[in-house]
């Protein structure tokens, strides 16, 4: 999510080509493994594009595709959500009670 996020363009919203060297200082709380993994998920399924330039060093560039840039309107959706549901933990964490959750052994519904 937040490759994608920094792939969108952050914080001013225009989409960008962004290095790996890029990406990974600007996600530092992710390993060089885990980024990697994750950017060729992406690249895998169709919604990032993966650049390789043939020079020393080598350079590698990722972008959105036309279908990567369609998940626009989903992660703005999702991150107006976590804003709110940021903006409620404390109330929603004052009422919580593992209690809330128990069920007795035995009394699962049953499925039909």
């Amino acid at each position: 999510m937040a490759i994608l996020f920094h792939l969108f363009g952050g914080i001013d919203k225009k989409c960008r080509v962004m290095r790996f060297s890029e990406l990974e200082r600007a996600i530092p709380a992710i390993s060089q493994k885990m980024l990697i993994q994750q950017l060729r998920e992406l690249e895998r399924d169709g919604i990032v594009l993966r650049t390789i330039y043939p020079q020393i060093p080598p350079r590698v560039e990722y972008q959105l595709t036309k279908v990567g840039i369609a998940l626009r309107p989903a992660l703005r959706a999702l991150l107006a959500w976590a804003a709110l549901r940021k903006e409620a933990m404390p109330r929603l964490h004052s009422n919580f009670s593992p209690e809330m959750f128990y069920v007795p052994e035995g009394k699962l519904p049953s499925s039909a």
